[in-house]
């Protein structure tokens, strides 16, 4: 099988890599083993919240410059402040053409509340999800913060009592759904996406709203866990529509309900455009010739290769296996490609638990180009991007998402510039 680019990773850089690849009519493959991290985040997207030094980047796009003195190995310092901001904005066009409604913009970030009630810098959140500008107090009157009866991953009374020190009018609430009786049964399948697919059903629609509805009725804005809107926003719509007053969704445990609908809006974009996904496929193999990969195998196609022009690595950090970290040793395991540098095994940890951890930005060292290295030298028709890129701490620093989708597009737009350079020079050798 041959294309013109193959896409090893599904997640997030994966598919915007995929996206623009495809937008561009390029063909495309993505070799997916499985789950991936926006299975487990919030659905909320960041670029960047602090400098390596702690210094607070509420503008992230002012703060790059600042950034490459700090972080020259960074992948944004790489790419180029002025590129990087060009990409950013490029960023939220597609996730917009694909289907997300999202707030928020790269020239100013924003507080998202999380699923205790804290307030989180970030770059771009669901409209479902509760935020607040910079400096400002969220202005939602009366919040009724209400859980489900048996559900553990989401504790009203925590979020309603850190509203309040906020200065916020905040009552939690326990709401107790006879439709989930038999769910609540088993305490393992009581998660969030259990749950939605029970809360989605419309037959079940009136129920929930008698059910809530006596608990705020003096509320003016409802806080709830995200466990309605699996697939579409529609039935959470909908319930605010019948109950009259502002909803709101928080993220809870994983699998994160808001995560999953991210991946699977990125999974359809990418599919409506052309693309070609193999899930629960992995690539066992990489064949070479001099410089440049000719091609893969993978587990589900046996001896059958997938061919390409270019190739692009976007398997993701220790999460996902894209790293792997033994006692002694961390190493890509794929292709055995060159990392960067990294300090001798004593000094991969900090003793501080919530200060920046060394050993988050370990990743696969490359050029300017986002090539990825072997042996020193560039591997020609190889890009990576994502989490497996070195240089970089995306707890810490807050732009995890974004050197995702940054990257992810810098290596797209470099392989549709070659493959235009490849037309043009064959034009010209046919004339």
């Amino acid at each position: 099988m041959k294309y013109d680019v193959v896409v090893m990773g599904g997640g997030l850089a994966g598919l915007i890599c995929g996206i623009r690849l495809t937008q561009s009519g390029l063909s495309c493959a993505i070799v997916s083993a499985g789950q991936n991290a926006l299975h487990f985040s919030s659905g909320s997207l960041d670029l960047l919240t602090h400098l390596p030094d702690g210094q607070v980047a509420e503008k992230p796009l002012l703060m790059l410059d600042a950034l490459g003195q700090q972080a020259p190995m960074h992948p944004y310092s790489l790419i180029g402040s002025s590129k990087v901001a060009e990409l950013a904005h490029m960023a939220q066009t597609i996730l917009q053409q694909s289907g997300m409604r999202l707030k928020g913009s790269c020239e100013e970030n924003h507080y998202r509340i999380t699923p205790l009630g804290h307030k989180r810098m970030t770059w771009l959140s669901p409209e479902s999800v509760p935020t607040a500008a910079l400096h400002q107090k969220m202005d939602v009157g009366k919040i009724a913060v209400v859980g489900i009866e048996g559900f553990l991953d989401f504790q009203p009374q925590m979020v309603a009592d850190q509203l309040q020190r906020e200065g916020l009018q905040s009552s939690s609430h326990y709401v107790h759904l006879p439709l989930l009786d038999r769910l609540r049964e088993n305490p393992s399948e009581f998660r969030a996406i259990n749950i939605a697919r029970w809360l989605d059903r419309p037959e079940n629609m009136a129920q929930i709203v008698e059910e809530i509805a006596p608990l705020v009725a003096d509320a003016d804005t409802i806080f709830m866990p995200a466990c309605i809107g699996l697939d579409s926003e529609e039935p959470m719509l909908e319930l605010q529509k019948r109950l009259g007053k502002s909803l709101y969704l928080l993220p809870t445990l994983p699998p994160s309900l808001l995560g999953i609908r991210l991946h699977e809006t990125l999974l359809r974009q990418f599919r409506r455009q052309g693309g070609i996904v193999m899930p629960g496929d992995k690539v066992t193999s990489v064949n070479y010739v001099g410089s440049r990969i000719e091609s893969i195998q993978t587990r589900n196609h046996g001896d059958i290769s997938l061919k390409a022009a270019q190739f692009v690595l976007a398997t993701g950090s220790f999460f996902n296996n894209g790293l792997v970290a033994k006692f002694d040793r961390v190493y890509e395991p794929l292709m055995n490609l060159d990392l960067c540098e990294i300090s001798e095994r004593a000094q991969w940890t900090n003793k501080e638990f919530f200060a920046s951890q060394p050993y988050m930005a370990f990743g696969v060292q490359t050029d300017s180009q986002l090539r990825g290295h072997k042996n020193g030298d560039a591997i020609e028709n190889l890009y990576v991007a994502g989490a497996v890129l070195g240089g970089f701490d995306p707890l810490t620093q807050g732009c995890g998402a974004g050197v995702s989708m940054i990257s992810a597009l810098y290596v797209a737009n470099e392989i549709v510039n070659e493959f235009e350079k490849s037309k043009a020079k064959q034009a010209e050798v046919a004339q």
